[in-house]
C-alpha cells in the first residue's frame, strides 16, 4: 500500500485535518515513549534519510536501522508489539491501540487510513510512517509483486568499469518473500593462500568479479516464521544475540542490504614488498576512484520458529537458527598464531600482522609488491547455532531465554592464523588447529514488565570462550553482563534510565545492547559499567531532549591498570527545537563529550585522523569535545523546504609534542544548506551544499581538511510506478596539504544512475 494512497485516504476526514493543525506543531519533536530516534522522522525514501544524517538529526547507527526498516517494511497485520514499536514516532500507547484495533478488525487492516478515522493515530504520524508500512492482503494465490533495482556510479576520470549493483525483492504470496543483491566488484582482492616459497600469504590482485552476497527466501505469518539464505536475528535487550539493525529486535530479519561510501577510494593500495620502489608512490599515491558497493556479513543458513503458541492466558515463542558463513576480515586483524605467543605484546615482531603479497599466477617466483589496507575474503568460516524461547503473559510482560554457540575454522592451509587482540573475534578463535569444539558463545535470560506509566526491560547474560588458558592479560574464558532499562512516561514527558554492566571477560561479538562506541579488544559491549538518563519533554511549540551518560572501563578500576586510576567518561547533550511560525522551525543542539573526566588540559586527543596506528590497532584518546549546532528549517509551502545548519566544535588535539594545540582547543566548523522541491508526487528534486573546515584557528592550512561539497538529486516516477533517479556529486578540496595538491581528481565529479522497476 503506497504512501500516496494512505495520504488520500486519511485526508477525507475534515476532523482529522483539524487535528493535523494541532499535532503538526509537534513535527519537530520525538514523541513520548517512542524508540529514541534523534528526531521526528518523516521519510519517503533513502534520500530523505540521507538528508537527516547530513543535517545532524540522525546518527549513522539510526540511519542504518531506519534504512533497513524502510526497505524491509512492517506488515500492519502480522507485526508484533516490538516490530510496531520500531516504527519511527510511535509510542507504546500508539502500538497498543494499533494492535487493539487490528484485533477488532479480525486481524486485518486493509485501509491504513482507518487508523486515523478511528482515532488510533494522528494524521501526521500515519503519513510519517506510511513509507515503512506493508499492508497485508488476504490473497493466498501465487502472484509476484515487488521491485528490481539497478544502480551504477562512476567518477570522471575512472579507468575501470562503473561500480554496479542489482537488487530485487519479491512477494510471492501472502507471507512469502524472496530477495537478492548482486554487485560488480572491481577493487576486491582474491582469497589469500599460503606460499611456502615465501613463507607468507599471497592473494590475487584486484580484479572484476560478480558477487552475490545476499539472497534469501522468507516466510512470515502471525504464528510462524522461517527463513533460508542470508538473514539476521536478534532477541531480548540484544545482550546475548543480535546482529540485526533493529532497535527492538525479536525474531528473524531479511538481509539484502548493500551499503556505499560517498567518498572516493584510493586507486592503488600496494606497498613496496619485494620490489625496489613502491608502485603506489608519486602520482599513483594521489589517484582516487569510485569505490565498490559493499555489504555487511550477516548469517547464512536457515532459521525457523513459532511466534505464538497459546498457553493458558499467554503464549510461547520459540526460534532455532544455524549459519555457515565465510567471513571477510581486515588484513591487519590477522596474526600468525604459530609464531606469536601473545598478540597483546606489541613489542614482539612476531605478532605483527602477516604480509599479504600480490600473487602472480604466471610467474609465481617473480618479485612482487604487498597488499595494503585490504579486506580479505575467504579467510575463515564461521559455524553458528542459536535458540530463543520466551513466555508472554501479555504484550508487556514476558520472560525469555537466548543462547548461541559458534566456532571459527581457518580456511587457509599451511599457516596457523589467529586474530589480533583488537579484533571483534575473541582472541585466538581462528586457527587451523581447531578441534571442532565451541570457540565462543553466550546465554542469558531477559524480561519485560509493564504497568501503567512504567515499562521495565532487562537481560542478564554470561559468555563463554576458549581463552581461559591464553597468555594475554585478559585471558577470558567467559564473563557476566547485564542491562536494566526503566522508562516512565507522564503526558508528553518521558524519563528513561539505563544501567549496564559488561564484564571484562564478556567476549561476545554478537552483543549489540545500548553501549558507548569505545571498544575493548574490538567489542563495544565489554569492559564497561555505567548509567544513562534520557529526558524528553514536548509541547505544541517546542521540544526538549536531554541525555546524560556516565560510564567507566572496568579495567581502569584495577590496581594494575595502565592508568593506575579510574577513567570516568561522559557524553551529554541538550537539544531544543522551537516552531516560531507555521513555516519556520529553529533548533539549538549542545553536546559535550569527555573521554577522561579526571584528566584535563589540551595535551591529549579526542580523535585522530585514522583512529588506528600503522598496525591497525586503535589509538587511545582521553580528550574533550564541545559541539554546538544551530539549525533552521523553512517551508513556505508543501512543495518546497530549506534547511540550514551551522556547526562549531571545540576539541582537544594535542597528542603530538609538535602540535600547536597543546595549549588551546582545535576549532572545526561546518555549514550546510539543503533544499527539497516536490512540485508533484511524480517528481522530487533535492540539492545539498556543505562547507567543511577543520582546525580553522590554525594559520597553516596544510594540517587538516578544508573542502566544499555539493549534490543535486532528481527522482522521477515513470510508467505509473517505476522510478528513475539521477544524482550528481561534486567535491572540491581546498586545503594546502601536499596530498590535496597532488590529489586526482580534484574536484571530484561523480555521476549516479538508478532505475527501479515495480512489479
Amino acid at each position: 500500500m503506497g504512501r500516496l494512497y494512505i495520504a488520500a485516504s486519511v485526508l477525507t476526514s475534515s476532523a482529522v485535518r483539524r487535528a493535523l493543525v494541532v499535532v503538526g506543531l509537534l513535527a519537530f519533536a520525538r514523541s513520548a515513549h517512542a524508540v529514541p530516534y534523534e528526531t521526528f522522522v518523516d521519510a519517503n525514501d533513502q534520500a530523505d534519510l540521507e538528508d537527516l544524517v547530513v543535517a545532524g538529526d540522525l546518527t549513522e547507527d539510526t540511519y542504518n536501522e531506519l534504512l533497513d526498516l524502510l526497505e524491509t517494511g512492517v506488515d500492519l497485520n502480522t507485526a508484533n508489539r516490538a516490530q510496531l514499536y520500531a516504527l519511527p514516532n510511535l509510542t507504546y500507547e500508539d502500538v497498543d491501540r494499533i494492535i487493539a484495533f487490528r484485533d477488532g478488525q479480525r486481524g486485518q487492516i486493509t485501509d491504513p487510513g482507518a487508523l486515523v478515522t478511528a482515532g488510533v493515530l494522528s494524521e501526521d504520524k500515519l503519513l510519517a510512517i506510511a513509507s515503512f508500512l506493508i499492508v497485508g492482503t488476504t490473497n493466498r494465490d501465487f502472484q509476484i509483486r515487488g521491485w528490481i533495482r539497478a544502480q551504477t556510479r562512476f567518477t570522471i576520470g575512472d579507468d575501470l568499469l562503473p561500480a554496479s549493483l542489482l537488487r530485487g525483492r519479491f512477494t510471492l504470496r501472502k507471507g512469502l518473500t524472496a530477495g537478492f543483491a548482486g554487485v560488480l566488484t572491481r577493487l576486491q582482492v582474491g582469497k589469500p593462500i599460503y606460499d611456502p616459497n615465501r613463507d607468507s600469504l599471497v592473494a590475487d590482485p584486484r580484479g572484476y568479479n560478480i558477487v552475490l552476497p545476499k539472497i534469501f527466501v522468507r516466510y512470515d505469518s502471525e504464528r510462524y516464521a522461517a527463513i533460508a539464505g542470508s538473514f539476521r536475528a536478534g532477541f531480548g535487550q540484544r545482550l546475548v544475540f543480535d546482529n540485526s539493525t533493529q532497535y527492538t529486535a525479536n525474531g528473524f530479519y531479511s538481509d539484502d542490504q548493500i551499503i556505499f561510501s560517498a567518498d572516493l577510494d584510493r586507486a592503488c593500495r600496494l606497498s613496496t614488498g619485494e620490489l625496489s620502489t613502491n608502485p603506489c608512490s608519486g602520482d599513483a599515491a594521489a589517484e582516487y576512484t569510485t569505490p565498490d558497493w559493499n555489504w555487511r556479513d550477516g548469517l547464512l543458513g536457515v532459521g525457523a520458529g513459532f511466534k505464538r503458541l497459546e498457553v493458558g492466558a499467554g503464549w510461547i515463542q520459540g526460534y532455532l537458527w544455524a549459519s555457515i558463513q565465510q567471513r571477510r576480515i581486515y588484513q591487519y586483524e590477522l596474526v600468525n598464531a604459530g609464531t606469536c605467543e601473545d598478540p597483546h605484546d606489541d613489542t614482539d615482531p612476531a605478532c605483527v600482522a602477516p604480509i599479504i603479497g600480490v600473487r602472480d599466477e604466471d610467474n609465481p617466483l617473480a618479485p612482487a609488491p604487498r597488499h595494503s589496507f585490504q579486506t580479505l575474503p575467504g579467510v575463515f568460516q564461521e559455524r553458528l547455532v542459536g535458540a530463543n524461547t520466551a513466555y508472554f503473559a501479555d504484550r508487556r510482560n514476558s520472560v525469555g531465554l537466548t543462547l548461541y554457540a559458534a566456532d571459527e575454522v581457518d580456511l587457509v592451509d599451511g599457516i596457523d592464523l589467529g586474530t589480533q587482540e583488537w579484533s571483534r573475534l575473541p582472541l585466538g578463535t581462528v586457527a587451523s588447529g581447531n578441534d571442532g569444539g565451541v570457540d565462543f558463545g553466550a546465554m542469558g535470560v531477559n524480561f519485560t514488565f509493564g504497568r501503567g506509566w512504567l515499562d521495565i526491560g532487562g537481560e542478564g547474560a554470561f559468555s563463554f570462550d576458549k581463552l581461559a588458558d591464553g597468555p594475554g592479560p585478559q585471558a577470558g574464558g567467559g564473563g557476566p553482563a547485564g542491562i536494566l532499562r526503566l522508562t516512565a512516561t507522564k503526558g508528553k514527558q518521558e524519563l528513561e534510565a539505563v544501567f549496564r554492566y559488561y564484564g571484562i571477560d564478556y567476549a561476545n561479538p554478537f552483543a549489540r545492547p545500548i553501549s558507548q562506541p569505545d571498544e575493548f579488544d574490538g567489542q563495544r559491549a565489554r569492559d564497561e559499567v555505567g548509567g544513562r538518563l534520557r529526558y524528553t519533554n514536548t509541547s505544541k511549540l517546542f521540544s526538549i531532549r536531554a541525555l546524560l551518560d556516565l560510564w567507566t572501563p572496568i579495567s581502569s578500576l584495577r590496581e594494575d591498570s595502565i592508568l593506575g586510576r579510574s577513567q570516568p567518561k561522559i557524553d551529554t547533550f541538550l537539544r531544543a527545537d522551537v516552531r516560531t511560525s507555521q513555516q519556520l522551525w529553529l533548533g539549538l543542539w549542545l553536546r559535550y563529550q569527555d573521554k577522561d573526566l579526571r584528566q584535563g588540559g589540551q595535551d591529549q586527543c579526542f580523535e585522530v585522523a585514522t583512529d588506528t596506528n600503522e598496525d591497525g590497532e586503535p589509538i587511545p584518546c582521553a580528550g574533550r569535545q564541545l559541539t554546538t549546532i544551530v539549525r533552521a528549517k523553512y517551508a513556505p509551502d508543501k512543495t518546497l523546504a530549506f534547511t540550514g545548519m551551522l556547526q562549531h566544535q571545540l576539541l582537544d588535539d594535542g597528542l603530538s609534542m609538535t602540535s600547536q594545540f597543546r595549549t588551546k582547543f582545535r576549532q572545526d566548523a561546518s555549514a550546510w544548506l539543503i533544499a527539497l522541491y516536490r512540485p508533484s508526487p511524480r517528481l522530487r528534486v533535492r540539492a545539498r551544499l556543505r562547507y567543511f573546515d577543520e582546525a580553522f584557528n590554525d594559520d597553516d592550512d596544510t594540517y587538516l581538511e578544508r573542502s566544499f561539497t555539493g549534490l543535486i538529486d532528481t527522482a522521477v516516477t515513470i510508467r505509473k510506478r517505476d522510478i528513475v533517479r539521477v544524482r550528481f556529486d561534486v567535491k572540491r578540496w581546498l586545503d594546502g596539504r601536499e596530498s590535496t595538491q597532488l590529489r586526482s581528481p580534484n574536484p571530484e565529479l561523480t555521476f549516479w544512475l538508478m532505475y527501479e522497476m515495480r512489479l
